[in-house]
């Protein structure tokens, strides 16, 4: 969950006269190439999964928590996620409301952030999600934290869901590929002190001169 920097806060007290709906960014694009040569011709939000295209899950999760409002970030095969979601149901769909946003020129989810601020289209809290999330959780808890939270600390701009893995019996690895991520949170405040390469043994140094 995110602040937009420079909107206008919007809060469930009972005084609040403008009501904003609960919007999410949906990366359509995971800016990677692990899941080549399969994603040369295909995106990996199409890939199948029993059976069902990976970002229909994402879309009904995000359905069933309550969310209002999708801009569906397309880049690389941006036309086959369009034509896609276009002859889907998720067009049709009266409380949900699902818009595409295509770009040719982004090379990462900053570029993508970037031109989506830049549109204006997001007016409050969201949630930024890629297009190949299967989940079944519920964000009630996650959304009421991160607000709670903002409320206390007007730095608070984000608040980030993540979950530990078991690590594979064969590879020994809980990520696809090489890379392991590294993660530090405070155990009393939550706050994220460190995310990066677990091989990165320098940011490890100085967070641990930190203390």
């Amino acid at each position: 969950m995110v602040h937009r920097k420079g909107s206008t806060r919007v809060s469930e007290d009972a005084e609040e006269l403008v009501r904003v709906p609960l919007q999410a960014i949906l990366l359509a694009d995971s800016f990677a190439q692990k899941f080549r040569p399969i994603t040369l011709e295909r995106p990996k939000v199409l890939l199948p999964l029993v059976n069902v295209p990976m970002i229909d899950y994402t879309l009904g999760w995000l359905e069933s928590a309550g969310i209002e409002e999708v801009f569906v970030f397309c880049c690389a095969h941006s036309k086959q996620v369009i034509k896609y979601l276009e002859n889907s149901h998720w067009f049709s769909l009266q409380h949900f409301e699902v818009t595409t946003i295509e770009s040719h020129n982004s090379v990462c989810a900053g570029d993508a952030l970037h031109l989506i601020y830049e549109r204006h289209v997001i007016h409050g809290d969201f949630v930024l999600v890629t297009g190949d999330t299967v989940s079944n959780m519920s964000l009630t808890q996650a959304l009421q934290e991160h607000k709670g939270r903002r409320k206390k600390d007007n730095n608070a701009v984000m608040t980030m869901v993540i979950k530990r893995s078991k690590p594979s019996l064969i590879t020994h690895q809980s990520r696809l590929g090489t890379d392991e991520l590294f993660m530090a949170i405070d155990p009393y405040t939550k706050q994220l002190l460190y995310y990066g390469d677990k091989a990165d043994r320098k940011g490890l140094y100085l967070l641990r001169k930190c203390y």
